[in-house]
C-alpha cells in the first residue's frame, strides 16, 4: 500500500523526457543559467523514454470502483529539477512505478 513520503521508483515516458528536455534546453538557450544570478532553472543530464527515478508520493487516491491505486508525487532528476507526475498506476511500464528493491 503506497503512503504519502514513500519514495518508489518511477519509470518516464517519451512525454516526459521531452518535457523535461525541452524545459532544460530552454533554459540553456536564455543564458540565464551562464549568468550565475541565483536564477533557479533547469539543468541537468538528458532525460529519455524509460529512464528510472525516484519519486516520493504526495498524495495517493483510489482512480475507480476497483480501488486502483494511482499516486502523485515529485520525481527527483539528474538534475537541478523535479518532476509533477499526477495519477500514476503501479506496475513496470512507463509512466508507472514500483516499489525499489532492496539489495542483499
Amino acid at each position: 500500500m503506497p503512503t504519502i513520503g514513500q519514495i518508489v521508483h518511477y519509470k518516464l515516458t517519451a512525454e516526459d523526457a521531452e518535457a523535461i528536455n525541452r524545459r532544460r534546453r530552454h533554459a540553456d538557450e536564455s543564458r540565464v543559467v551562464h549568468q550565475h544570478t541565483g536564477t533557479v532553472v533547469h539543468m541537468g543530464n538528458p532525460a529519455e523514454s524509460g529512464d528510472v527515478y525516484p519519486l516520493i508520493i504526495t498524495k495517493v487516491s483510489a482512480t475507480n470502483a476497483n480501488e486502483d491505486l494511482a499516486i502523485n508525487g515529485q520525481v527527483f532528476l539528474d538534475g537541478d529539477d523535479t518532476l509533477w507526475v499526477t495519477s500514476a498506476l503501479q506496475g513496470s511500464d512507463n509512466g508507472q512505478w514500483v516499489e525499489p528493491r532492496t539489495q542483499g
